[in-house]
């Protein structure tokens, strides 16, 4: 997208930033309703408004500092959808299918916006077309991103609650300890490139797959 404006790019990535930290907490709280947990509908948190969800760091300034930064790593967060585990019948094992939904959201996400080019792609009215591929290219990144990302057994992303619901009791709890630190960790990765050297080829894969389904 070297070719579009500054502010092009923020029109062409709003969206799907937007909707993909929005659906990815969402699913969150729709799996954890499903398995007993009825906190997050509670809270009319089960909404795909956006403004129930936003974080004015997460899902604004990081992204949006990204993105006028040029680094080619465009990720954030929304408010996390509160979960309380104790209303499930299997907590650890429950949690894990409860943080495993929101990575899935944004894959199922991505083949939609894949879909979106695809569309875009035969239609003749470039002033149409152009919009629909270069939204749904930016789609497809910013969720295969989030998933990655969500995946990385860093307390407190989704990947750590998947593999707490793995590990034996005692030692699952001694490794949720670092949850305090996993936001900084997570910085630090990020400021010193590890963290886009660890996705680089998952994500060189996952792009290779859903740009296929694009079309592209």
């Amino acid at each position: 997208m070297n070719e579009l404006t500054m502010m092009q790019r923020v029109v062409v990535w709003f969206l799907p930033v937007v909707f993909a930290i929005t659906v990815h907490e969402v699913a969150h709280g729709w799996v954890a309703k499903k398995y007993g947990d009825n906190t997050a509908f509670m809270l009319g948190r089960l909404t795909l408004n956006p403004i129930r969800h936003i974080d004015m760091v997460g899902t604004i300034i990081l992204p949006g500092l990204l993105l006028l930064t040029g680094t080619g790593f465009i990720f954030g967060w929304a408010k996390p959808v509160p979960v309380d585990a104790r209303n499930f019948k299997h907590p650890r094992h429950d949690m894990a299918i409860v943080a495993l939904a929101g990575p899935m959201a944004n894959l199922l996400m991505a083949i939609a916006w894949a879909l979106l080019v695809r569309l875009g792609a035969i239609i003749s009215a470039e002033y149409i077309s152009l919009p629909l591929i270069y939204t749904g290219i930016a789609g497809i990144s910013i969720n295969l991103v989030l998933a990655l990302i969500n995946l990385l057994p860093i307390p407190p992303l989704d990947g750590s609650r998947i593999l707490t619901g793995i590990l034996p009791a005692k030692l699952a709890w001694q490794y949720n300890q670092l949850e305090r630190f996993g936001f900084i960790i997570l910085l630090v990765l990020l400021y010193t490139q590890v963290l886009g050297a660890i996705l680089a080829y998952p994500m060189y894969v996952a792009q290779k797959v859903f740009f296929s389904i694009a079309g592209l």
